[in-house]
């Protein structure tokens, strides 16, 4: 049987990842899951630092592996909702696909920070309970991690600009 194929992503934060992710996963046959429903869902109220990101998607990342390989292999196409912004995120997408060897796409969302700013500063009016971590602190934060994606990695990389 075919095995499904694991799509992810990579840009910087409210540079659109989710909404791209949500795109993908209309127009065909796959799952979503996004790491931060789960996240809410499972650990709510308890995220309010990077600290606290990192701890809580630390402890869901084993069980959504198995779970994701458990789809991949079940011939389901599965889109991942989860950053691949740094050398170690990207690890771990590597391990999911590579241990059952199914196919890959990452998409790498090219957006410059002014752009991103403006993004987060919109999501912040639409979805008030983000205000907390949707702030420019956070994005400065989060950004000193980022690391664009290179050939040299090995990944099958699509990358994606945006007119902003």
């Amino acid at each position: 049987m075919n095995k499904g194929v694991l799509t992810f992503f990579c840009g910087k934060m409210g540079a659109g990842k989710s909404t791209k992710a949500g795109e993908i996963t209309q127009e065909g046959n796959s799952v979503l899951l996004s790491e931060d429903e789960w996240l809410a869902s499972l650990y709510p109220n308890k995220i309010s630092s990077l600290n606290d990101y990192i701890e809580y998607s630390n402890i869901l990342k084993p069980q959504i592996k198995k779970l994701v390989q458990s789809i991949l292999s079940a011939g389901t196409n599965v889109v991942m909702d989860f950053p691949a912004n740094t050398l170690s995120q990207r690890d771990w997408f590597r391990s999911i696909f590579s241990e059952i060897e199914a196919p890959h796409n990452l998409i790498y969302i090219d957006l410059p920070n002014e752009a991103c700013l403006k993004q987060i500063e919109k999501r912040r009016t639409e979805i008030p309970e983000r205000a907390a971590t949707d702030t420019v602190e956070m994005f400065n934060q989060i950004t000193k991690y980022f690391m664009a994606p290179t050939s040299e990695e090995g990944f099958n990389i699509t990358k994606v600009t945006q007119n902003a």
